[in-house]
């Protein structure tokens, strides 16, 4: 338990006691362990969110933003890009983020490595629009130099050229989904398209995402992080249960006491909107935690990569 989360710990675990009570029985969370580990999954969940926050709120120096510093830091990458203007390496480097995800062995040490062409230069948004083919070709010729892995939901990516979750496919279709004038003109014009609503933007955006190998989960991620930086003004209304494993899983258990439970998706968001009526998390942390939850129901493990 983090000592300074433990009222907040308490008033989650009141909460879904009193949901359970009042609104709509969770079998899942209907012992005492459960819930309580249920909810020490959403304070994890909201530390994560908290984390990005505060990361955003301090100055960040160029040596964090510099992947052949020593000192390079994906998350304060972004945000430096951020307070300096460059909203189109601020959401490149969120694809790259997503795409190489953070495993706990090593880190971001295999975006860092790709990012900085090995030590010998930077593939910024701006050379990777005018050449993707160059990044492409780079990457096939120094694949075997380069160190760490794939984060946990990213593990059946590759840098090996000739497969077929080969990153140059990857980066194509990105670059032509974006489009040649960038992210902020494709976010401006989702907004336009259909409004101020930061969740039926997001949705929006989810739904015309067309880049090799994203499936469910990477275009949660992607936009998630896309929202929480600001480049888009854009937050999930949903939690995309369709095609969703973990957060299904963990809805089914939550809501029908099984993994396998009988419920459909619109009912499991039907529910999941009903749960946060009371808690008041938000979809991308409802999304998170039961993901976690469900891959260890009564003991609180922290999954971090």
């Amino acid at each position: 338990m983090w000592p300074t989360r433990q009222q907040q710990h308490a008033q989650i675990s009141s909460a879904l006691h009193s949901h359970s009570a009042n609104v709509r029985n969770l079998p899942g969370a209907a012992v005492n362990l459960a819930r309580d580990t249920l909810a020490m999954q959403f304070v994890a969940s909201l530390r994560r969110e908290d984390y990005y926050r505060r990361v955003q709120e301090k100055l960040v120096t160029a040596r964090k933003a510099d992947p052949n510093s020593g000192s390079f830091d994906a998350e304060r990458a972004v945000a430096y890009h951020m307070q300096n203007g460059n909203v189109e390496e601020a959401a490149w480097l969120v694809f790259l983020m997503t795409h190489f995800a953070r495993p706990a062995s090593s880190g971001w040490l295999r975006l860092q490595q790709v990012y900085g062409r090995l030590g010998t230069g930077v593939w910024d948004w701006q050379t990777v629009l005018n050449n993707p083919q160059a990044m492409t070709s780079w990457l096939a010729a120094n694949s075997m130099n380069i160190g760490g892995k794939f984060g946990n939901h990213r593990k059946y990516e590759s840098l090996r050229p000739n497969s077929n979750r080969c990153f140059g496919d990857i980066l194509l279709s990105y670059v032509g989904w974006i489009g040649p004038a960038g992210h902020q003109a494709f976010f401006a014009a989702k907004i336009q398209q259909t409004g101020n609503n930061p969740a039926t933007i997001f949705d929006a955006i989810y739904r015309s995402m067309s880049v090799k190998t994203f499936g469910r989960l990477a275009k949660f991620d992607y936009l998630a992080l896309i929202g929480r930086y600001g480049i888009a003004p854009i937050e999930p209304g949903s939690a995309y249960f369709k095609g969703a494993t973990g957060p299904a899983s963990g809805a089914r258990l939550l809501f029908t006491g099984s993994h396998t439970g009988a419920a459909t998706e619109a009912q499991l968001q039907n529910w999941v909107d009903e749960l946060d009526a009371g808690l008041q998390v938000g979809m991308a942390v409802m999304e998170d935690a039961l993901c976690n939850w469900q891959k260890s129901p009564t003991a609180f493990v922290h999954f971090k990569g």
